[in-house]
């Protein structure tokens, strides 16, 4: 099965390459988008491009960075006469001294400053390439590896929460008819007493029409204190963010907009919260999302 992957992670290896000991650490944490940093050695900096673009054709978020060290290896070092220079050098030298016996000998700077005197041994630079780039695939291979396991520990932390989410919405739901039962029996023994006295002695209405009047304006109130479809919203929200997990892969962002829809429908439950058990119910809710949106936030 698929599993969101995280945006935090860490590789590293050291790798052999024709000029001596490598060694390639990738790290990364969470980030809005791909914000990459590259740290390579100054032998190896020709291939810092093929390495950017290899990271982000891998990576679609994370702040990442990539260090690429290299320890040359004494072999690598050595730079050595040419002879074949050295040769030629001593042939115009002897050219030059049968034409002017006086001239002084080369001193030993100028012999090393001749053009091509020095030679070093030729780079295989296909070789240098494919060394860098197969200790690159593996680190990222790692890597991946890496942020897997975590985003499948952040998704099932993310399951449990809609499990409890989904078993406050339940609860809710249950009490519903009751807690609607209350708010209105508690409203019109209010209005009864502040309004009922009153309007009974005007001429103009009655105490049936008065009473009438007191039913209705519960009903309206009770209608406009509902939290049905708040609740209904939650379960389909909660739905959908299962949905997406079990999809895997890149879903950080709308895990994030998720999270939003979440919170708003907490807010107006709270808002609407008649009762002590409704007003505790949204604070767990928002608590629950709370540490869900945190934990969205590291996947890529």
């Amino acid at each position: 099965m698929p599993v969101p992957v995280s945006m935090t992670g860490f590789a590293g290896a050291s790798f052999a390459t024709p000029i001596g000991q490598a060694a390639i650490e990738i790290r990364s944490i969470n980030s809005r988008f791909l914000d990459l940093t590259l740290k390579v050695a100054d032998d190896l900096r020709a291939f810092e491009p093929l390495i950017r673009e290899r990271i982000s054709a891998r990576l679609a978020r994370g702040k990442v960075e990539c260090r690429l060290s290299l320890q040359r290896a004494a072999s690598a070092e050595s730079t050595r006469l040419s002879p074949a220079a050295l040769a030629a050098l001593h042939r115009l030298g002897e050219e030059v001294r049968r034409v002017l016996p006086q001239a002084a000998p080369l001193t030993l700077a100028e012999v090393l400053a001749w053009p091509g005197a020095l030679e070093t041994p030729a780079l295989d630079a296909d070789a240098l390439r494919a060394s860098v780039l197969a200790a690159l695939e593996g680190a990222l291979d790692r890597l991946h590896e890496s942020r897997a396991r975590e985003g499948a520990a952040i998704a099932e932390g993310l399951r449990s929460r809609c499990q409890a989410i989904d078993s406050i919405v339940d609860r809710l739901h249950a009490r519903l008819p009751e807690l609607r039962a209350a708010v209105e029996r508690k409203l019109g023994e209010r209005l009864n007493q502040a309004l009922g006295a009153a309007l009974s002695s005007a001429a103009m209405l009655t105490r049936d029409e008065v009473a009438e009047r007191i039913r209705q304006e519960v009903t309206l109130y009770g209608l406009r204190a509902d939290v049905d479809e708040e609740l209904s919203r939650l379960a389909t929200h909660v739905a959908e963010v299962r949905r997406v997990i079990d999809a895997g892969g890149a879903v950080g962002r709308r895990l994030d907009f998720l999270m939003q829809e979440l919170n708003r429908e907490a807010n107006t439950l709270g808002s609407k919260a008649t009762a002590i058990d409704l007003a505790q119910s949204a604070i767990e809710l928002k608590l629950l999302i709370e540490q869900m949106r945190e934990q969205v936030q590291n996947l890529e």
